[in-house]
C-alpha cells in the first residue's frame, strides 16, 4: 500500500479510495481495453488488461463509468494473453475489445481473431504520450464520474505513481494503459460527437 502520494501525482490516494463503490448498477456499454507487452518473456512488461462498463444515460456530463476487473496477466505469450483478454470479454459480455496496436500491429487482431473470430474488436494507436492520454481520464475522476470495485489494489497502485512527469513506477503503466484506453472509449470520444438536443421557439 502506498502510503505518500508522489509529487504532481494525476491520482492521488485520496481521489481513488473516494472512488469505491459496492454496488453497480446496470450498464449500457461494457468495454474490456488490452495493452499488449513488445515481448512475452516472464520478463516481459505486464499485459494490462481492464474492464470498465459505463451507464451512458443523458448528457455526457451525467455519464458514470465503473472499472469492473483488472484482469492483467503478465509472462505471457500473444496467444496467452489474447485468451485472457477474450475470456474477460466473454466473462463480461462485452461489447467491445479495445487495444493498442503500436508495437505490435496487424498481428495484434491477428492473434485475437485466432482465440475468437467474432469477436468485436477496435484497433486504436497512441499518437500522444502516456501522460497527456491520461489526464483527461483523471479529469473524470477529478469530477467523481468513475466508480471502482473493490480488489483493484495493483491498478490503484500503479494510477497513483502516474505523475505529470511520467510514470515513477518500475516498468510500464500497463493496466493504467488499458484503463485510460477502456475510458477514452466509452466516456471521451463518445462525448465529442454528443449534441444537445435543439430547442425550438415557437
Amino acid at each position: 500500500m502506498l502510503m505518500a502520494d508522489i509529487e504532481g501525482a494525476l491520482w492521488t490516494r485520496s481521489l481513488v479510495d473516494a472512488a469505491e463503490v459496492s454496488r453497480v448498477p446496470d450498464l449500457d456499454r461494457i468495454v474490456v481495453a488490452v495493452d499488449p507487452p513488445v515481448t512475452g518473456t516472464a520478463q516481459s512488461d505486464a499485459c494490462g488488461i481492464v474492464v470498465v462498463g459505463a451507464v451512458l444515460e443523458g448528457p455526457p456530463q451525467e455519464w458514470r463509468a465503473f472499472v469492473l476487473e483488472d484482469a492483467s496477466v503478465q509472462g505471457l505469450s500473444p496467444q496467452g494473453w489474447a485468451e485472457a483478454a477474450c475470456d474477460a470479454a466473454r466473462r463480461w459480455e462485452a461489447d467491445r475489445l479495445v487495444a493498442e496496436v503500436n508495437q505490435g500491429g496487424d498481428l495484434v487482431e491477428s492473434v485475437v481473431r485466432q482465440i475468437d473470430p467474432l469477436m468485436a474488436y477496435r484497433a486504436v494507436r497512441a499518437k500522444r504520450g502516456k501522460v497527456v492520454r491520461a489526464e483527461p481520464v483523471a479529469a473524470l475522476y477529478e469530477q467523481g464520474r468513475v466508480h471502482h470495485v473493490r480488489g483493484l489494489g495493483e491498478l490503484e497502485d500503479q494510477m497513483c505513481l502516474m505523475g505529470r512527469q511520467g510514470f515513477e513506477g518500475d516498468g510500464s503503466p500497463d493496466r493504467v494503459d488499458a484503463l485510460v484506453w477502456a475510458l477514452t472509449d466509452l466516456m471521451l470520444e463518445p462525448s465529442q460527437g454528443w449534441a444537445r438536443p435543439s430547442v425550438r421557439s415557437l
